[in-house]
């Protein structure tokens, strides 16, 4: 069964490099080593990436694009201060018209916006999106394939899609 940083490393992997080393991807997503190595097998038997750690594009696709916001449902937790997600992220951001409610945020005390608090995936996925920028792109976009309506869902797929072949190469 996929855990919250299976999804994490996932989405780590994805627009990287192949070849990066279980150390590489802890660091970048802020997990230890043990962690990442059970998220690989994992994976693995979940047919979403392949043994040399390259993500399955067709695989990966649908299973976020379908399949993850009945894995791991949405939890709203009220109005906090945190790590915007979502469509209040660019690239997204800029796709959607302004919406006047509260965006959603990653609850985190180095956040930067008030909004709706969501739980994320895992605890570690605020401080990754933190250190790194292009992460946090990608992990708002599958979020936004979690939390959206149909149409930023539509939206969000279609600017996640490009990150895929390049992981994966042929297949």
């Amino acid at each position: 069964m996929l855990r919250g940083q299976d999804i994490l490393v996932l989405v780590g992997l994805m627009g990287q490099p192949a070849g990066l080393t279980t150390q590489q991807v802890a660091d970048s997503v802020c997990l230890d080593l043990a962690a990442v190595h059970r998220a690989f097998l994992r994976l693995r038997s979940s047919q979403l990436i392949l043994s040399d750690r390259r993500v399955q594009a067709a695989n990966a696709d649908e299973f976020l694009s379908h399949g993850l916001r009945y894995v791991f449902p949405p939890e709203y937790r009220g109005e906090s201060r945190g790590v915007p997600t979502a469509w209040a992220v660019s690239p997204l951001r800029e796709r959607l018209a302004d919406a006047e409610a509260l965006p959603p945020v990653w609850p985190h005390p180095l956040g930067d916006v008030r909004g709706v608090a969501v739980a994320p995936m895992h605890k570690a996925v605020p401080e990754a999106a933190l250190a790194d920028p292009a992460l946090h792109e990608r992990l708002a976009l599958v979020d936004a394939l979690r939390l959206g309506d149909v149409r930023q869902r539509r939206e969000a797929r279609e600017l996640l899609l490009p990150l895929l072949p390049s992981v994966v190469g042929e297949e």
